[in-house]
């Protein structure tokens, strides 16, 4: 009797003490002219139920609280906004005291001079170095005749053979992009390069809380700025005319958008994540989603097959090729809105301001939430349904709810590369081959769209 009495009062202490701890945190938050909304628990606010929930946690604070919410997630006191036409208001007014509030583990592992980090002065100049490596000019020129290389060396050889395809498109992404950048593709540097992105990838959605064990704590940035340093040192002393990304960014006849060393390692960290994320994930759910949708495989693969008959066996595609592939395009775009590649993107505010008739206090994060935009009825008819024609109506590309690669001065500056790669991915893979799933994958799309398990098919030759 007195262990259960010793046991009731231990369990009863901790309810008293957890419900305090709670009670506190809000009321440390509740200040006047907050939108409603609960903050969880000290430090780690709401993350554990944001991540393990995901649209689920934002239904049901939406249906608490309504499309502008407050909330504490990833080590962040946050302002949700789940409204299409208020959330294209702030990514549109950057310059009015919203900048960009990625969250501290993001920015670690990113280095502060990224581009998704920088506002202002900085971020009109590195912005400007970007896009001067992937306009379309550079792309036609340089890039697609490397994207396609790479490609088909890539996809050679998966005849008669299980594939996991998302660690295919993993592989894919990145060492496409690191010929592109950097022209190397299957190196020692290479395979540590990739080995060490891989971990930081993981550790750009964590709480930056470095304790053993912790995806941010198992994140080496070090090791991938000393590989980049060293490719610069050894650029720099081989004098190089490569047409490459380093290259450009090398270039000393050029001061307009000239970067230093710490910001050119940076800008090469962000370009490699940001084109990995999307393009091998979208790769990988776009052979899922075609693979149940035969009707929309044969209509993708008359395109590509249409293409290759104007064309010699071996003989790369080009830019007017690609220029052709309106039903690919239209692939792709189904594929991001259906899976939701990109869940939403975040913003701080730098002072006091009023955002739809409540005060947001200097430092606080928005989360531009546009997942749920994506299966808007209203905007998509049948939402739920993989329909690349709907995006055949050029219309749909241009509305301004339309914001898959993001909006306002943020639009992801690599869209139009990444659309070139999964392209050309496209193009190899459904002229190459047929493939069948393999049974027991699955699939999670919050925090990432992933399959934990790999995402196995059977590939045979076309």
């Amino acid at each position: 009797m007195a262990v259960f009495v010793v046991v009731f009062a231990v369990i009863f202490s901790i309810f008293c003490f957890s419900s305090a701890l709670l009670r506190w945190n809000e009321l440390r938050y509740r200040k006047k002219g907050l939108p409603p909304g609960t903050m969880g628990w000290p430090i780690f606010g709401e993350t554990t139920e944001f991540l393990k929930l995901g649209p689920n946690f934002m239904k049901n604070q939406r249906s608490r609280y309504g499309n502008f919410f407050k909330s504490h997630i990833l080590g962040c006191p946050t302002i949700v906004s789940m409204d299409p036409e208020l959330n294209r208001f702030i990514l549109m007014n950057e310059s009015k005291g919203l900048i960009p509030g990625y969250p501290q583990s993001m920015l670690d592992i990113l280095g502060k001079c990224n581009i998704a980090a920088v506002h202002g002065s900085t971020h009109k100049y590195m912005r400007g170095a970007l896009l001067s490596l992937v306009s379309p000019t550079m792309i036609r020129d340089h890039i697609l005749p490397k994207v396609d290389q790479f490609m088909r060396s890539h996809l050679c050889n998966w005849q008669n053979q299980v594939l996991d395809i998302q660690e295919k498109t993993k592989e894919m992404a990145f060492l496409s992009s690191l010929k592109q950048i950097a022209g190397i593709e299957s190196s020692s540097v290479a395979q540590e390069f990739m080995s060490e992105f891989f971990k930081l990838v993981v550790g750009t959605l964590s709480l930056p809380i470095d304790l053993p064990g912790t995806n941010y704590r198992r994140v080496f940035r070090k090791v991938i700025v000393n590989i980049l340093a060293q490719l610069i040192e050894e650029r720099r002393a081989s004098k190089g005319t490569e047409v490459d990304m380093l290259n450009c960014l090398l270039k000393e006849d050029d001061n307009k958008n000239k970067l230093n060393d710490e910001e050119i390692i940076d800008l090469i960290i962000t370009l490699a994540y940001s084109g990995y994320e999307t393009v091998s994930t979208t790769s990988m759910m776009a052979v899922k989603y075609l693979h149940d949708h035969p009707h929309v495989l044969e209509e993708l693969r008359k395109e590509h097959l249409a293409i290759r008959a104007k064309k010699k066996p071996d003989e790369a595609i080009n830019w007017e090729d690609y220029k052709a592939m309106k039903f690919t395009r239209a692939v792709i775009f189904e594929t991001s809105r259906l899976a939701t590649i990109v869940n939403g993107v975040l913003r701080k505010t730098t002072k006091e301001m009023e955002i739809n008739g409540f005060v947001i206090p200097e430092g606080w994060r928005i989360y531009v939430y546009t997942r749920e935009v994506n299966y808007d009825p209203y905007l998509y008819p049948d939402p739920l349904s993989f329909n690349p024609w709907r995006w055949l109506d050029k219309t749909l590309e241009s509305q301004h709810y339309f914001l898959i690669f993001g909006g306002g001065t943020r639009q992801c500056p690599g869209k139009e590369l990444g659309i070139a790669e999964i392209s050309t991915f496209l193009h190899y893979f459904v002229t190459r081959y047929r493939w069948k799933e393999v049974e027991g994958n699955k699939l999670v799309k919050f925090p990432r769209v992933e399959a934990p398990n790999g995402l196995r098919i059977r590939v045979s030759s076309y």
